[in-house]
């Protein structure tokens, strides 16, 4: 919650503005300050009070906030205004700048130091609409609400915003690396934000071509209330965390504030897209073709529903998949045979680009997925999927037809496992839970909003797909992740909730094999991004332990996970037909 203070002196617009831009459009909590300076009786106030509170009265009607239970008339008013905030349960004050006039400087400085919630001073007046924003990002604990708070006001008055933070000490420290992931990713989340990185001294050119400035305190408090300079300024500080030892580094949650927004505008629901004539008109709108791609290794005891369903719904009903294809891994059951019947042109992927050789791995027939089909759009469905759904697809359909920026969407589902007679309604997903998500929010924690990373339904643009390695085995989910990451930003990534996907859950020695693998890919990825080398000298074997007659033994699996170069890189791709006109 928001409480915002205001006295009859002080303008409640610019206040409010900053209240919205922290908690968008739920109302804050409006309180009454009256201060009255020493020697002075407090009933000198009751005038002032009334007034007050009938001009608060009128902006909760006109602005939709809530009025605090009282107005604070008190020689001590920041003690006062620290017992509201702690009753209210308050996590952000809005103060007004402190008059030079009023309380001392002091009080102030030492109310800071005492408060448990977040603060924002605010000195207006903010630009009505449009100027410049400028968020001073440096590596302290009030990097996370100032970010958070500059984000906003550049929405609320329609900012272009400027993100800067100082180049010198930050090697090596933690905060500065929290701070590069932030700067790293914000231009993918916020369109039309400038990032600048420079000396501290370079600073004060850029405030005097700024409309407002947003920033935590420098060092000490009072002097930063006393000694700055003209403009509209928002100052912030934050309580130290309960239990932090004197010295811990600042600043390391700044990139929550870009997931949590990445979150909240980049997860679709399948529901919004259910409509496919709607999704059709869109897609013929756009000029875009779609491909679906199945990969399969030995799943005739589902190929057929899937293929079926998919079809009819989709192509067959409503015509919005253009082609769809079998990618077969040499199956020896009856998988091609029944794609061949029911009309689904059939590709074996180890016959593909049979010069550049055939490897083992779902990663492999992915990338050759990307040669045999022709839509601008490519989506990839497991074919093992026993409550298989039009949903699946076109689920992953709308984002991209709805927002151009969107490169690659993940499916996400709940994904029950059956354990005996019994299904346990959240027990799939355990190399997601147990490998795939710790070590993107270790190393790439701007993908630790991803719900499941490693979903076998997904989809992106051609455009994006071919100029992206793709890891030949279990790593391609988490290394095209990254990768788009890397190369396109955050935003250019999406999920989608699928509701729910049922299919044959592996064993324990398949996960562990498939957790190796990944391992591998994220490590690649590394190497590739610091220049290391720490994949050179690892093991790329691993022993598998079995149990069989009462007796344990060591199985060794060869798991060496390697990268497929992009597509586009190949000359064949290049000479296609589509590809040359």
């Amino acid at each position: 919650m928001v409480l915002v203070f205001a006295g009859m002196e002080t303008s409640m617009g610019d206040q409010l503005a900053v209240a919205e831009a922290y908690q968008g459009a739920r109302p804050p909590v409006i309180a009454g300050v009256v201060h009255v300076p020493d020697g002075l009786s407090l009933s000198r106030a009751a005038a002032t009070t009334q007034a007050l509170r009938t001009a608060l009265r009128k902006l909760a009607r006109d602005s939709g906030a809530r009025l605090a239970p009282r107005v604070v008339v008190s020689h001590l008013a920041a003690q006062e205004i620290l017992e509201l905030a702690r009753e209210s349960g308050s996590d952000l004050l809005v103060l007004p700048w402190p008059d030079p006039q009023g309380e001392s400087s002091a009080e102030i400085v030492r109310l800071l130091e005492d408060a448990q919630a977040s603060w924002a001073i605010v000195r207006g007046p903010l630009p009505a609409q449009g100027g410049r924003l400028l968020a001073c990002l440096r590596p302290s604990p009030e990097s996370e609400l100032t970010l958070r708070l500059s984000l906003g006001l550049a929405r609320v008055l329609g900012s272009r915003m400027t993100a800067w933070r100082p180049l010198e000490g930050l090697e090596g420290d933690d905060a500065g690396v929290a701070l590069d992931q932030v700067l790293e990713h914000l231009g993918g989340v916020e369109e039309g934000v400038e990032l600048v990185e420079d000396r501290s001294d370079a600073l004060d050119p850029l405030v005097a071509t700024h409309d407002l400035i947003v920033g935590g305190f420098d060092g000490d408090p009072l002097a930063t209330l006393e000694d700055i300079a003209s403009g509209a300024q928002v100052r912030v500080r934050v309580p130290a965390p309960a239990g932090a030892e004197a010295g811990s580094p600042p600043g390391l949650e700044t990139i929550s504030i870009l997931v949590d927004k990445w979150f909240a505008e980049n997860t679709f629901h399948a529901a919004e897209f259910e409509h496919l004539d709607r999704l059709l008109a869109r897609k013929q709108a756009s000029g875009l073709t779609i491909s679906v791609a199945l990969p399969a290794l030995n799943e005739e005891a589902t190929i057929g529903r899937v293929i079926t369903t998919l079809k009819s719904s989709l192509m067959d009903d409503v015509p919005l998949v253009d082609e769809m294809v079998l990618i077969d891994s040499r199956s020896t059951d009856s998988t091609r045979s029944i794609a061949a019947d029911l009309g689904i042109p059939v590709h074996i992927h180890q016959e593909i680009l049979p010069q550049y050789g055939a490897r083992r791995g779902k990663g492999e027939a992915l990338w050759k997925s990307l040669y045999v089909t022709h839509g601008d759009l490519i989506l990839w469905v497991d074919t093992d999927i026993v409550n298989i759904h039009s949903r699946f697809v076109y689920g992953l359909i709308g984002p991209m037809l709805l927002r151009r920026e969107i490169m690659l969407v993940k499916g996400f589902y709940r994904r029950p496992m059956r354990v005996g007679d019994r299904m346990q309604a959240g027990g799939g997903g355990r190399v997601t839970e147990l490998t795939a998500r710790p070590m993107l929010n270790l190393f790439y924690p701007a993908l630790s909003g991803l719900i499941q990373p490693l979903s076998g339904e997904y989809g992106g643009r051609r455009t994006a797909l071919e100029q992206l390695p793709f890891s030949s085995g279990y790593g391609v989910e988490i290394g095209l992740l990254i990768d788009t990451l890397e190369r396109f930003g955050l935003g250019a990534l999406a999920q989608v909730d699928l509701l729910q996907r049922i299919h044959h859950n592996q064993p324990l020695p398949a996960l562990s094999q498939m957790s190796f693998a990944i391992i591998q890919s994220v490590i690649r990825r590394i190497d590739r991004r610091y220049h290391l080398e720490l994949l050179k000298d690892v093991n790329r074997s691993m022993k598998l332990i079995q149990y069989q007659r009462d007796r344990y033994f060591l199985e060794v699996s060869e798991i060496a996970e390697h990268d497929r170069p992009p597509m586009a890189s190949l000359p064949e791709y290049l000479a296609r037909p589509e590809r040359s006109a």
